[in-house]
């Protein structure tokens, strides 16, 4: 199975913020054989969320997203995802009140516009977030599936762990995936390519990438 990750969120686009959630989600996905072929970080723009779900779909059978799961204006993904599908979003009351619950315990008031993450697309399978308000919603669309994750780190790990990784097991083949990393010396890129090269082209399903040390023959 092949797949792509779409990291939401217009900080992603600034020096200021990393988008480690992808990196997290490729070793995982790896793990158990699903190949990423394209990651995407797209900002707070619901035409551009559109047509970064859309291309994806026409790709691959599985996206995983992180973020735009939020209460406030700029969160767009759960109304993007619904609208690129046809779905009706509609309120869910059990997460209306695991919200004002959260906030309860923090002794706050839910704010009204809170109110925003208990609307879920139809048909869509809800994960439960207990380290968070924003709830996760897996979906099955034509033989294609999109899971759609908070972007907070700690949040996002043990909902893919708990709720992502074990639908995923069901549906994923035996084939896995390793990598290995070898290290050369005294050796420039292409005298290093024309070495390898006989070895990934007798085993055929070999990726191979060179990459130079930027530090090298700096003392």
């Amino acid at each position: 199975m092949k797949a792509e990750i779409i990291a939401v969120g217009s900080e992603l686009l600034t020096p200021d913020r990393l988008d480690t959630n992808s990196l997290f989600l490729t070793e995982e996905l790896n793990g158990i054989g699903i190949e990423v072929v394209r990651k995407t970080v797209v900002g707070d723009n619901r035409d551009l969320l559109a047509e970064a779900f859309r291309d994806a779909l026409q790709r691959v059978p599985l996206i995983i997203a992180s973020g735009g799961l939020g209460p406030t204006d700029d969160d767009l993904t759960r109304e993007t995802v619904a609208d690129l599908l046809g779905r009706k979003l509609r309120h869910n009351e059990e997460i209306l009140r695991h919200i004002e619950g959260r906030f309860r315990s923090m002794g706050r008031d839910m704010p009204a516009v809170n109110a925003r993450q208990a609307m879920v697309p139809e048909g869509a399978e809800i994960l439960e977030n207990p380290r968070g308000s924003a709830p996760g919603l897996w979906l099955e669309d034509a033989g294609r599936f999109i899971a759609l994750l908070p972007g907070p780190p700690r949040e996002l790990k043990p909902m893919y762990q708990e709720q992502i990784l074990p639908r995923l097991q069901r549906r994923s083949s035996s084939i896995r995936m390793f990598h290995r990393e070898l290290r050369v010396a005294g050796m420039g890129e292409s005298s290093v390519e024309q070495r390898i090269k006989p070895i990934y082209t007798r085993y055929g399903d070999v990726n191979t990438t060179i990459l130079s040390d930027p530090f090298a023959g700096v003392d």
